[in-house]
């Protein structure tokens, strides 16, 4: 075959643990322990779909008409989801990213946002993938190398693998007292409390065939700081994903708008510093000002 359409492929390994990291959009195209995902792959043969494995940077989710304002001037960026009317996950999904250090456990994807016309601004990114024992971490961090200060949030946009079948059959846990309350263009339109609605998953039930796509916050946190989503397969084997203070949301989607074939193979479990359209609203928004960084941190593992 010719150039996969991910790009050149970074194979890391630890013990039984292998994850490919792709050129294109600098994500993870897989991750496995053993004979068992723990993160849904997606082809080498296929695009991504769904932004599998990606990071989403300079925003994570929706940006509502691809409008924002920032020090006092109105900004539009194109429509890349043009069915709703808005922008979506960012800018770095399709660029090609460089591998700027790499050991047999570890690999650092670099790439640098340029001005762009709705953004003109230049941040540099690396997201750094390592294997331990304790499965894989993702370090983001992201530097402003322009002349003036920029909106910046990111996140990324794993799924968390049933193992063997479909999301319906799993077990979901994850302690979050709050969600997102969206309208049909998935933007926020207020908060509830997750306590008897569908998306209450403080205690581990069966997924089922409910549908989601809903931001979680207000999470509960460990005594690392760690907050979890666990997702346990019909083998017994749980797909297990934290994410640092840095990540006060996640959100779950259960891929239902995925091509067919594709659609509920994994849990979307997204780590997001700001929540949807969080460039008009501002919130949890980073204001990074010249030669200053932000890093957020995330990983995954089996259990």
């Amino acid at each position: 075959m010719g150039v996969p359409p991910s790009g050149e492929q970074f194979e890391i390994h630890h013990g039984d643990q292998q994850a490919t990291i792709v050129e294109v959009g600098g994500g993870v195209r897989a991750y496995r322990w053993g004979d068992r995902d723990v993160l849904d792959p997606y082809p080498l043969g296929a695009m991504c779909d769904g932004a599998h494995g990606t990071p989403l940077i300079p925003w994570p989710n929706r940006l509502g008409d691809g409008r924002y304002r920032f020090d006092g001037t109105d900004y539009q960026v194109a429509l890349t989801e043009p069915g709703r009317h808005n922008a979506i996950h960012g800018f770095l999904r399709w660029r090609p990213w460089q591998a700027v250090d790499a050991t047999a456990d570890r690999v650092v994807m670099g790439t640098r946002l340029y001005p762009m016309a709705g953004y003109p601004f230049a941040v540099e990114v690396r997201v750094d993938y390592a294997l331990g024992d304790d499965g894989m971490t993702v370090t983001t961090t992201a530097t402003n190398i322009g002349e003036a200060a920029c909106p910046f949030a990111m996140g990324q946009h794993p799924y968390l693998s049933p193992g063997d079948g479909l999301i319906d059959d799993c077990v979901l846990q994850v302690d979050a007292t709050t969600r997102i309350v969206t309208d049909d263009r998935q933007l926020p339109t207020g908060t509830e409390p997750v306590e008897g609605t569908p998306c209450d998953f403080r205690s581990p039930r069966r997924l089922g065939p409910l549908e989601m796509d809903s931001a979680l916050k207000d999470l509960v946190r460990d005594g690392a700081g760690r907050a979890w989503v666990r997702l346990t397969g019909r083998d017994g084997r749980c797909a297990a994903l934290w994410v640092d203070e840095r990540y006060p949301l996640v959100e779950l989607f259960t891929g239902d708008t995925l091509p067919p074939g594709r659609r509920r193979a994994g849990l979307g479990t997204e780590p997001m510093s700001c929540p949807p359209n969080g460039f008009q609203t501002g919130e949890d928004v980073v204001r990074l000002e010249p030669g200053q960084s932000t890093a957020a941190a995330w990983g995954v593992t089996l259990t």
